[in-house]
Parts: structure tokens; C-alpha cells; sequence
């Protein structure tokens, strides 16, 4: 459903709570897809969300709870009554309430898991207890398990048994009797297959799994690599402990693009949507970069200022200092893009870094040279006309763009190397150390050539 569909929704929901008019509301609500309900909460004040969630049936209102964000969802637990509540986390699958658990106040979860049964409660706790961002926290256990001695037939009919429980049933996990992994098998596998064959035979036994401890950066890369709808959770001793859904994946995809970007601007990662987060918090996640950064600047003066006898000399030196340093700043944010983005993709590894210091200097020669020309041409038409500064200028900008192309390539590797985020390795961070390389190369140069 498109924006403006919703936006229409919106306000036709809106003039039904000012009329009071709830038998139309109660009809309007049941027609709208529980997403798009979820995205309509997030523009309603918490009066209003609590007054239209009373209207929706309980199976709707549980599956509605589950798309909603977290601060939106935490509002409204606290504010509905408790048996509404328990209904609504006995419908939601069994990942989707760790995720909401894992969002509200201790003594909240506390409250909620006593009055859970207590092979539940020993089970949400396990879950709870999983290191954040690792597949374990990210795994369901509500998955369709079938004997490898079972017939097809037998197979569709415990799929049927179980599968309305489940949040998937188009792969099937087929278990020992101490819980081992023998194998997979898909739906369509058994569906198309005669009832009395052996799962045993349609099965596949080269299966790729993943370790309850392992990063979800690395289980989101196995998903890609082998294009995955799900994918199974072991333990130390390979019995099935979950399985992670492609749903949860795209969520840690769009978690890990976040904090790559959050990074790579300078600023420290946090989960909090931009307008739930308080100024203080904000200017805390960017303070600390901005400090290093800024304080980091004192190469750049101490260039400045050693070669402060050569500007009061040729003054006009100053007014190109802007340009190199942009140019070279920018240069270099090119280059560190694409390596990093390599890098996150698995385009790019370690072992990769004499081409990648090979192909970025070519690179950087070309644009050089390219830049170099043109400033000729550009500085000849503004009638700056001293061939020793233009060509002093030029050869620096040649430069710093090679510098630049090589420092930009090889930071995130270096980054990789040392086991950090490579995304930190990017714009602002890159912009300063060039900023210093690009003016000690043009005061040298011009030292050499003007002076």
C-alpha cells in the first residue's frame, strides 16, 4: 500500500475517533493490513493508539503489536491491561517476543515471565541471556521437525499438525531422537514427491548452519552467499537449537547499514530512531568524534604554522589551501567508499591489498593528471598568471589525489587487519589525515619551486 494510501487512512481514522463514531471504526480497522495499522499507530498520540488497539480482535491486535517499533510498542504495553497483554505475547512467535522483551524494563519482563508456564519461562530465559547481535538472540524456535523413517505422507501430516504453530514450514529440519541434525528437506521437495518415499531419501544432509554464538553480521553473509529463507541454529554438540528467518536477517541487514553509516559519518551507532532521540543523547553519539577529530586538526595548524615564514612570503599560497585540501578530502572518501563496500559485500579481502594499492594509485594518477590540467586552465582564465605558483598548485593537487586514492584504499584494509570496523576508516577521519599530507606536499613543493 502506497504513502498516500496510508496518509488517506490516517485521516479518515482520525475523523472517526473525533465523531466517536467506533461501530465504523471497529469495520474501517478490520480491513487494514496489520503493517500498515502498525505505521498508523506511529503517527497517533498514545490516548488515541490505546483507544483503537481496544477496538481491534485480539488475533489482530497481536499481530499488529508485532510490526509495531519498539518505542511505540513499549507505550503500549505499559498502557494496556495484563490479560490483553498476555494474549498478545502468547500469539506473537516466539523470536518476535524475545525482540519485545528485550526492549522493556527488567521488573516488567520479571512480572511477565512468572506468568509464564515454566518450560517457557526456563526457555525465555535461555534466550535472554544470548550475547546482543549473535544468532542466538536472533533465532526462533518454533520450527517444523520431522524422523528421517517418516514417509512423505506422514511428513505432510505432521507438517499440518504443526506447521499453524510454526513461523516457517517451507524447509523442514529432520532430528535424531537426541535432537541431532541429520538434514533438510524442503515443502516443495515433499510435496512433489509420492507418499510412500522416505524422507530419509529426499533429504539433503550438506547443511548450512550456524553457531548460537555466532555475529549476525556473519549469519546475514551466509544468507546472501547461499540465498537462504532460513537457516539452522546448533550447539556445541550440533543439536538443533533454533533457526534464524529470512525476515530477521533483512531487519540485521538494515541494523548493520545503519551503524556502517553512523560510523563512517563520525558518529557513535545507536539503535534509537533520530526523532525518539533526545538532544543530549544525540550531541553525546557525536561529541566524542568531533573532539577527536578537532583535536587531531593540530597536525594541520603545526603544518600551518612551520611554514608560516613561507606564506607571509608568497601570500598568495593561502587562497589555494581550501582547494587541495577538498580535493584531497574528497578523493580519498571516494576511495574509502568502495573499498569498504567491497569489503562488507566479500568482494574484497586482506590478502587483496597490493591491487587494491595498485589499481587506486593508477586511479588516482588519471584523476590527478585530470585535475592538474584543468586547474592550469582554470587559474590561466582567473588571470592568476605566476607559471611557478600555477605549476606549484598543480603538481600538489597531482599529488594529494594519488596520496589520497592510496590512504583511502588501504585504511579500511588496515582497519580489517587489526579487527576493527572498516567503516570507521571513511570520510571524516580520512578528510583530516589528507588535509596534513596534502599541505606538507604543497609547502614543500612550493619551498622548492618558488622560493
Amino acid at each position: 500500500m502506497e504513502e498516500v494510501r496510508v496518509d488517506d487512512i490516517l485521516t479518515q481514522i482520525r475523523d472517526l475517533l473525533d465523531r466517536k463514531n467506533f461501530v465504523s471504526l471497529r469495520h474501517e480497522l478490520a480491513e487494514i493490513y496489520p503493517m500498515d495499522l502498525a505505521e498508523i499507530f506511529e503517527e497517533l498520540p498514545p490516548d488515541e493508539c490505546l483507544v483503537l488497539f481496544r477496538l481491534l480482535h485480539k488475533d489482530q491486535a497481536a499481530e499488529v503489536f508485532s510490526y509495531m517499533e519498539g518505542a511505540a510498542r513499549k507505550e503500549l504495553a505499559s498502557s494496556i491491561r495484563e490479560s490483553l497483554l498476555q494474549h498478545i505475547l502468547d500469539e506473537l512467535y516466539f523470536d518476535d517476543k524475545i525482540d519485545f522483551l528485550e526492549e522493556m524494563p527488567a521488573n516488567f519482563v520479571k512480572n511477565l515471565i512468572q506468568n509464564s508456564p515454566q518450560e517457557e519461562r526456563a526457555r525465555i530465559n535461555q534466550f535472554l541471556n544470548y550475547p546482543d547481535n549473535s544468532a542466538g538472540s536472533l533465532m526462533t524456535i518454533e520450527y517444523v521437525d520431522l524422523k528421517k523413517h517418516m514417509t512423505v505422507g506422514q511428513a505432510l501430516a505432521r507438517i499440518k499438525e504443526i506447521g499453524p504453530d510454526t513461523e516457517t514450514i517451507y524447509t523442514c529440519y529432520v532430528l535424531d531422537d537426541t535432537r541431532h541434525l541429520e538434514g533438510i528437506v524442503s515443502l516443495r521437495r515433499l510435496v512433489l514427491s509420492g507418499e510412500d518415499e522416505l524422507v530419509s531419501d529426499l533429504m539433503n544432509d550438506d547443511v548450512v548452519l550456524c553457531m548460537a554464538h555466532d555475529d549476525q553480521e556473519e549469519v546475514a553473509e551466509q544468507f546472501k552467499k547461499y540465498d537462504l529463507m532460513a537457516i539452522p541454529v546448533v550447539d556445541g554438540e550440533s543439536r538443533l537449537i533454533g533457526i534464524i528467518t529470512i525476515d530477521d536477517i533483512v531487519d540485521v541487514i538494515e541494523q548493520e547499514n545503519t551503524e556502517d553509516f553512523q560510523k563512517m559519518a563520525a558518529m557513535t551507532p545507536s539503535d534509537e530512531e533520530y526523532l525518539d532521540t533526545g538532544v543530549f543523547k544525540l550531541a553525546k553519539n557525536r561529541i566524542v568524534w568531533l573532539l577527536v577529530l578537532m583535536i587531531s586538526a593540530t597536525f594541520t595548524g603545526g603544518i600551518i604554522t612551520h611554514f608560516e615564514g613561507l606564506l607571509s612570503t608568497a601570500v598568495m599560497l593561502t587562497a589555494f589551501i581550501p582547494m587541495l585540501m577538498d580535493s584531497g578530502g574528497n578523493a580519498g572518501s571516494q576511495s574509502s567508499t568502495m573499498i569498504i563496500r567491497g569489503i562488507a559485500l566479500g568482494e574484497i579481502s586482506l590478502r587483496d591489498w597490493p591491487k587494491i594499492l595498485w589499481k587506486e594509485f593508477r586511479v588516482g594518477l588519471v584523476a590527478g593528471c585530470t585535475l592538474g590540467i584543468v586547474n592550469v586552465g582554470r587559474m590561466f582564465l582567473i588571470g592568476n598568471r605566476d607559471y611557478m605558483v600555477m605549476l606549484t598548485v598543480s603538481l600538489t593537487l597531482m599529488v594529494t589525489v594519488v596520496i589520497a586514492k592510496l590512504v583511502g584504499g588501504i585504511l579500511p584494509i588496515v582497519a580489517k587487519a587489526l579487527r576493527l570496523d572498516p567503516a570507521i576508516m571513511a570520510g571524516p577521519l580520512i578528510t583530516t589525515i589528507v588535509d596534513a599530507l596534502s599541505l606538507f606536499v604543497y609547502f614543500t613543493a612550493a619551498s622548492l619551486l618558488i622560493l
